[in-house]
């Protein structure tokens, strides 16, 4: 099942077809649209689901929304041919576009993948209990730590956060679920922590603040800085005080942004289409429409633009393939978070 695609399984899958530059088609004729999104409790499948209503309203496509382990698995997708259109962190599209930076995607380069928009900022959260006395990242050291969806950006972004303060992946022990299970992993005392990437507030988070006396680990001063070093997509961020539940204070932490990617065969009608219709429509959004404009569509943009995306929005600013910068460093006021990224 493509939904339960991991890390190493893309790999493998993706190895040949890559460097051969294959992706998601659909032609002309066609009128149904695959599109990879998320975990349920995140931001990616609901604001996935927000799309495809509107997308369905204002033109002849049909989408078909699949639930993933997000991001690495999306691209995955798209390089197979599975997905048409998926959401996938900018970090995690740099990497794969450029074959470097993860071990994943190292000698694999998905020089088939294209940008549509970027959309929103995507808070790293690193949540606890109140109980477990965990204040800093150096805290984690030791620790049972859910990272994320095995395959997804969440799980890399954790994995760069943590080894920034010189802890390494055998330095602690690792879970890997969706943001749902992670929840109910801190709720039922199996794991000290969480690292969940999306837009706030996040859905699983909410509703473990309504049980629980949940904590964050902040991220912030010299640590954010030698973060945003080391990897030039993360951007400053905050998660406002009362965001939560008992949350009485302000979080600093780093965001990445979450954008819709698609392939290069992806015909033109598709892609101006679909991203037409959302950026024409974005007032019927609940989730992020603060963020969702067009005058920040190529924010952080990290890889060439489709075509039919670039006579939208115009040319991005690229490097090395696109873009490196991140999110726009603040957070979104809804509903969900993401899945994955």
């Amino acid at each position: 099942m493509v939904g339960e695609l991991n890390r190493r399984g893309f790999v493998k899958a993706v190895g040949a077809t890559g460097l051969l530059g294959l992706s998601g088609t659909t032609s002309a004729q066609q009128q149904r649209l695959t599109w990879f999104a998320g975990g349920t409790g995140g931001t990616y499948f609901p604001l996935s689901n927000q799309f495809k209503t509107i997308i369905e309203n204002n033109t002849d496509y049909t989408v078909q929304v699949q639930s993933t382990g997000a991001s690495v698995e999306n691209v995955g997708g798209l390089a197979q041919g599975n997905a048409d259109f998926a959401l996938i962190q900018n970090d995690v599209a740099f990497y794969a576009y450029n074959g470097t930076g993860i071990s994943e995607f190292q000698g694999t380069a998905i020089k088939s993948l294209r940008g549509v928009a970027t959309l929103y900022p995507e808070t790293i959260h690193i949540v606890t209990l109140q109980e477990s006395n965990i204040d800093t990242l150096e805290d984690l050291q030791g620790k049972t730590i859910n990272t994320g969806d095995l395959g997804s950006g969440t799980q890399l972004n954790a994995i760069q956060i943590l080894e920034s303060v010189g802890i390494q992946q055998n330095d602690f022990t690792q879970q890997n679920t969706s943001f749902s299970q992670a929840a109910d992993q801190l709720r039922n005392g199996d794991i000290d922590a969480a690292f969940v990437v999306g837009g706030w507030p996040v859905g699983a988070i909410e509703e473990l603040a309504t049980t629980n006396n949940i904590a964050f680990v902040q991220i912030s001063g010299q640590t954010r800085q030698n973060i945003r070093n080391q990897a030039t997509w993360f951007a400053d961020d905050t998660i406002p005080a009362g965001t939560y539940s008992g949350q009485n204070e302000p979080v600093q932490t780093v965001a990445v942004q979450a954008m819709i990617a698609t392939t290069q065969d992806q015909p033109n009608p598709a892609v101006s289409g679909v991203t037409e219709s959302i950026f024409n429509n974005t007032g019927q959004l609940t989730l992020k429409q603060q963020f969702i404009n067009r005058k920040t569509a190529l924010d952080g943009m990290s890889i060439p633009l489709h075509p039919a995306a670039r006579e939208i929005f115009g040319p991005a600013t690229t490097q090395g393939g696109g873009n490196q910068g991140g999110g726009s460093g603040s957070g979104g006021n809804d509903s969900g978070g993401n899945g994955g990224s």
